[in-house]
């Protein structure tokens, strides 16, 4: 499986390479139609002068609408390099990899941040809100990435907040690089407290949106305009401040501003399907709770609103020398079987002694 994703990464380059031309060749100018007739001018002054009908160069017949098959063609390599992302994506988050998923990490930044600036906003909230959305068959690349947004999200929570959102992937890949000995744990009471901020936010750019009609918040409630590199002193300077703070407080705006992740939250905590097992002990320990970076875990319980599907949970449960249920469950089994073989033990003296009389 290692090999595959190295595979698919190999090829998600391979594909860039051959695309980046593509995406720079100009479109040829159409060609002069034969053929121009001649008006007479019935300008007596002027006299009989002829002038071409048409002297631009354009057809006078619009051109015929490309079918549903000619944009799916014109978008294939589109689609063709976002699916092998997925499938990098998926399979580091079923092997529950490190590695891979710091792989994905880095190819989500340079693929869907700063090649495609793909990242699910409140501005398509706001069109979902009033159904003006793009036309489909002209973003097929897109729709395939906001589909498997809300499904993955109905599945497995919010798997696209913990490995295909660009700037989350960058924060995460902050947390590993900045000593530790910088950061500041929040308190759990003011971090579970402040875990609602981001739902304010949510409902009020829901609100201010459908008062005015300007999606152009969305510059001053969320910061992945920075993938395009569009940005005034105001967005740059509060930019700044934010992944300042980021290094001391990790992940700040997933976990406490960001009003897709609120968004998304809602919809993983009424609908997740496969859901991160919990052991019997884990209603008594607390390794998983201490170790969690997003606050998702209170005692035995995992909020899905918060979850965010990072596996760190999820590796300690298959790890059988730190997780409380693999260490009971094999002294068990080692009891069970130290009391098999004393009572073994004990039922052959007494046979020797019967035999011996």
């Amino acid at each position: 499986m290692l090999r595959l994703a190295w595979r698919l990464l190999a090829l998600v380059a391979l594909c860039l390479a051959v695309s980046s031309p593509l995406l720079a060749q100009e479109t040829a100018q159409p060609a002069t139609p034969a053929g121009t007739s001649a008006a007479a001018s019935d300008d007596a002054a002027g006299g009989a002068a002829a002038a071409g009908s048409d002297p631009w160069g354009f057809a006078d017949e619009d051109e015929a609408e490309p079918t549903f098959l000619q944009q799916a063609r014109a978008q294939a390599l589109d689609i063709g390099l976002f699916a092998a992302y997925l499938a990098l994506a998926l399979v580091s988050f079923f092997r529950k990899s490190e590695r891979l998923k710091i792989v994905t990490f880095v190819v989500t930044i340079a693929y869907l941040g700063f090649y495609k600036s793909y990242l699910i906003s409140v501005v398509n909230i706001f069109a979902l809100l009033v159904w003006n959305l793009p036309i489909f068959k002209y973003n097929l690349g897109w729709y395939t990435f906001a589909i498997f947004t809300v499904l993955s999200t109905g599945l497995w929570g919010r798997l696209y907040c913990g490995r295909i959102c660009a700037f989350g992937a960058m924060t995460q890949l902050m947390d590993r690089i900045v000593p530790k000995r910088w950061r500041y744990e929040v308190p759990k009471q003011i971090e579970r407290r402040a875990g609602l901020i981001k739902y304010g936010i949510l409902a009020g750019v829901i609100l201010y949106y459908l008062l005015t009609r300007d999606h152009f918040i969305f510059r001053y409630v969320e910061p992945f305009w920075m993938f395009g590199r569009q940005g005034n002193v105001v967005m740059w300077t509060m930019l700044a401040v934010l992944l300042t703070a980021t290094l001391f407080v990790r992940n700040l705006y997933c976990r406490f501003l960001c009003p897709v992740g609120a968004a998304l939250g809602l919809i993983s905590s009424a609908t997740t399907v496969f859901r991160i097992k919990r052991w019997s002990e884990c209603s008594t320990c607390r390794i998983c709770e201490k170790t969690c970076e997003w606050g998702a875990i209170r005692g035995p319980e995992i909020i899905r609103s918060e979850c965010v599907r990072c596996d760190d949970c999820e590796r300690l449960y298959a790890n059988e020398q730190k997780c409380p249920h693999w260490i009971i469950f094999y002294r068990k089994d080692e009891i069970a079987a130290r009391r098999a073989a004393q009572a073994a033990a004990l039922a052959a003296r007494q046979g020797m002694h019967e035999a011996m009389r």
